[in-house]
């Protein structure tokens, strides 16, 4: 079987979607969209799951906290307790209305840090990086639709390209890899 890649190319984010409900209504799986910024409503189309990185935006948070907590216990409780405004320093359960903001700073920080970390791993964009887009343009103001033959199969490529080309795309481009 030949295995090819077809990038129709839209000009609207609106005809990208129309064109990608219009196709996959016809059986065809869509495998990737590239947007110059992100579309409303084309995960549900071309069957994207709901994300889990706020479970990890909620573990990092939580790491902040607890480092920021244990941090201030360290520093002004065990290691050099201070007098500071008449506050009593025997335990943290009795400043830890002092520490709230610290705490809350530090929780966003990390949450802020961990998560542009875990997306650029997660999407392969670490700086540095040769970028996989099909079109350079895509990064601009053109929409483009990735679609391969390897998740559907059950579809001969001259098939795939016509449903794609009843969409009336800017541009089609087959490719074979």
């Amino acid at each position: 079987m030949e295995r090819k890649v077809f990038h129709a190319m839209y000009d609207d984010d609106d005809k990208l979607k129309e064109a990608a409900q219009l196709i996959v209504d016809k059986g065809i799986r869509i495998k990737e969209v590239f947007s110059p910024f992100p579309i409303h409503g084309i995960d549900p189309i071309i069957g994207v799951k709901r994300t889990r990185l706020a479970i990890c935006a909620f573990m990092y948070a939580l790491t902040g906290t607890s480092l920021a907590l244990l941090g201030m216990w360290y520093f002004m409780i065990s290691d050099w307790p201070m007098n500071i405004g008449g506050k009593p320093n025997q335990s943290l359960i009795d400043n830890v209305t002092s520490f709230l903001p610290v705490t809350f700073e530090f929780s966003v920080l990390c949450g802020a840090h961990g998560m542009s970390i875990t997306y650029l791993l997660r999407n392969g964009t670490v700086p540095g990086m040769i970028a996989d887009n099909p079109h350079p343009r895509s990064t601009n103001d053109r929409f483009i639709m990735e679609v391969t033959t390897d998740e559907n199969s059950s579809m001969s490529a001259d098939d795939i390209s016509k449903i794609i080309s009843s969409t009336n795309p800017e541009e089609l481009s087959e490719k074979e890899y």
